[in-house]
């Protein structure tokens, strides 16, 4: 083989590094996907069975919440062991042979690892709180009380409480930034850090193409532990529980967003760039500075590759206006970096619910959200159009919704299984009884009731994310805002000199828009409908518009 027939042998196979760069990404929750050994919880062997349906969507990737080794008191995120699968869901064999289904169908998969803090079943935890000189004493974050017995210092967990409790093997207070059995570990410690990029090798050594890095901003205290100050009231815009939970009314100065986060950053991107085309998605949990910290954890290229962004996870109306004003903010804020937009995952209300979206709404505001500057992340079950599920107190599992209910349900609601069929009580998702309820009005949005069904809201969501891979402006291109106001949004994107008008109208009545300058050619491979005369268009309700520019 000549050279020049072995650079092109290497050009055919080499990994695209930035496939990750305005990609579509589905979140899969797995104890809700299918359930396959009849335990009424899903596994990792029921997504193999039905990853063909998220390959038909059109994604590049899949992102599966946590599936390792754990106590599930928070279902996955409080991790007992890093290198091994719980087997709820499976096994080691199970995981490798999802990796290689998925890529047979075409598909990344990303995995959700949660570094800031383990179970505290965990045996590091279990070494760390016999003594203070033992070699994991240091492993994780523990205070001596004030002199009247009180925790370090003022800080607060996100579920409730101080985030500080009492060992009374050590006699020391350990930090636990969410429930109690969840203890923060001290990045602070080199050897801590070792051990966690040990634990990113071994994943991607096991076929993985990436993660998504749970609360990336918890992963440093203040050294420290100075009070943090109050938040003035106007200023307490939480996605998650913002009327119940005190949590919001302090400025997070000192338990999170440290700039010691940034050198760990660099050298956790280092690990990821030994692998041909690995990336990370960093969940960024911070409701203040979320866009200034996005903006620091993505820029330069030498840190994670993308932030998941919470603009459009919280209850606020998605207006023209709040549209506008986010995308500005982002313009202005991200510099080179990279956001991920995501309007519902396992953690919110569903966003149907959330913003009282009818059908053409929920479509509508779906064509705006594959059209923004960014990568995406769809979780399951939007492509079905599901709304939040009404979950009886007594079916409850989530401890946070178990905690502060009635005032806040908790997140089980967006947690439900997906519906496969229709003429089954727990819609072909178990023959069990399902951890949690199937929704009675999900059946009738079952799989298999939209399969084939032109006008479905799956078929929708397969035509608009092919509709997006046909248009490299909208996967990678920039972003110049038109317009968001007066119920309609629009703006150009542009990709190489390819130039894309995208317009939306977000309201129940038909609005005209006008062409920005140029010569533009409406796309009818768009799955909505807008009608073109002398210059103008005519945006029926919750319709949208997509037109080329013509070269002059």
């Amino acid at each position: 083989m000549n050279l020049m027939q072995d650079m092109a042998r290497e050009q055919i196979v080499a990994p695209d590094k930035d496939w990750w760069r305005g990609a579509v990404i589905y979140q899969i929750y797995p104890r809700s996907f299918q359930d396959s050994n009849h335990d009424g919880v899903g596994d990792l062997a029921g997504i193999i069975h039905r990853l063909h349906h998220v390959a038909e969507l059109g994604v590049d990737a899949i992102w599966i919440s946590p599936f390792f080794r754990s106590p599930m008191l928070d279902f996955g995120y409080d991790v007992s062991d890093y290198r091994d699968v719980d087997p709820m869901f499976g096994t080691l064999g199970d995981f490798d042979a999802l990796i290689h289904r998925a890529h047979q169908l075409g598909l990344k998969v990303l995995i959700d690892l949660v570094l800031s803090h383990t179970s505290n079943q965990h045996s590091w935890f279990q070494e760390s709180v016999t003594s203070r000189d033992n070699p994991k004493s240091d492993w994780y974050v523990w205070a001596d009380a004030k002199p009247d017995g009180s925790p370090p210092n003022n800080w607060l967990s996100i579920f409730g409480g101080s985030a500080w409790e009492w060992s009374g093997d050590r006699m020391q207070y350990f930090l636990h930034n969410f429930l109690k059995e969840q203890p923060d570990l001290n990045l602070h410690n080199p050897e801590v850090q070792e051990e966690l990029l040990g634990i990113v090798r071994y994943w991607l050594d096991r076929g993985v193409d990436g993660f998504r890095l749970d609360t990336i901003n918890f992963y440093f205290h203040d050294k420290e532990l100075r009070d943090n100050p109050a938040l003035e009231p106007e200023r307490r815009n939480a996605t998650i529980a913002p009327e119940v939970n005190p949590y919001n009314w302090q400025n997070h100065l000192y338990d999170k967003n440290q700039p010691e986060n940034l050198d760990f950053l660099r050298r956790l991107r280092a690990v990821l760039d030994e692998y041909p085309a690995a990336t990370s998605v960093g969940e960024v949990g911070d409701a203040q500075y979320g866009m200034q910290i996005q903006a620091e954890y993505t820029g330069g290229g030498d840190k994670v590759h993308m932030a998941y962004s919470f603009e459009f996870l919280s209850s606020v109306p998605p207006t023209p206006e709040r549209v506008g004003q986010v995308i500005d903010d982002y313009e202005r804020e991200i510099g080179d970096g990279w956001a991920c937009w995501a309007f519902s995952n396992h953690d919110v209300v569903r966003h149907a619910s959330r913003w009282n979206l009818g059908e053409d709404a929920r479509r509508l505001y779906a064509g705006l959200l594959l059209s923004l500057r960014g990568s995406v992340c769809l979780y399951q079950g939007e492509e079905l159009g599901l709304t939040e599920a009404y979950v009886a107190y007594e079916d409850l599992q989530d401890p946070y919704g178990i905690r502060f209910w009635p005032n806040y349900k908790g997140r089980d609601g967006c947690r439900t299984p997906l519906p496969w069929i229709s003429d089954n009580q727990n819609g072909g998702f178990s023959d069990a009884k399902p951890w949690l309820p199937v929704a009675v009005e999900h059946l009738h949005r079952a799989v298999a009731r939209q399969e084939g069904k032109d006008d479905s809201t799956l078929a929708f969501y397969r035509a608009m994310i092919g509709f997006r891979k046909s248009y490299p402006a909208l996967v990678k291109g920039g972003l110049t805002l038109l317009h968001a106001r007066d119920g309609a949004v629009s703006f150009i994107r542009e990709h190489e000199g390819q130039r894309l008008f995208c317009a939306f109208n977000l309201t129940n009545t038909a609005l005209p828009v006008s062409f920005p300058p140029g010569t533009w050619r409406q796309d009818m491979g768009a799955p909505f409908t807008a009608t073109e005369r002398d210059r103008e268009i005519t945006l029926p309700p919750y319709q949208a518009y997509f037109g080329a520019q013509e070269a002059a």
